[in-house]
């Protein structure tokens, strides 16, 4: 009886240390991205990807030396998008966003989205697409 106490507390610890290490293993919005580094821009969309913990939009943006630049920019988690109504054919390669944001600590074309409008004025993402 001891032995299957043990064996069974011995599993219900690891299975609970386990889950919670990956509960705590999403990164905080202040350890990748900086506050003090607001962007703005407009680019085109080469591609989203929709993951999970956060899916990502790709915009192509030309920096002043006439450059493009691509830039990554992470947005909501996927299944947040999908409760909202959108689905991966909505966001089309070739769609002109305007962008705002923070950009990522490390100083690549990484940036947390905080407001990205489309051409017509809606807001991206802030409710469904039609």
């Amino acid at each position: 009886m001891i032995s299957f106490f043990k064996t069974t507390t011995l599993l219900l610890t690891f299975s609970l240390t386990s889950f919670t290490n990956n509960a705590f293993a999403h990164h905080a919005f202040a350890a990748e991205f900086d506050r003090d580094k607001p962007i703005s821009f407009t680019g085109t969309v080469t591609e989203m990807k929709w993951a999970n913990p956060h899916a990502w939009i790709y915009v192509d943006v030309e920096n002043s030396n006439g450059e493009i630049i691509n830039w990554a920019l992470e947005t909501r988690a996927a299944n947040n998008l999908i409760r909202l109504g959108w689905r991966p054919g909505d966001l089309p390669v070739g769609t002109i966003l305007q962008i705002q944001g923070w950009q990522a600590r490390n100083n690549t074309p990484t940036a947390s989205l905080s407001a990205a409008t489309l051409p017509d004025g809606r807001p991206l993402f802030s409710n469904s697409p039609n």
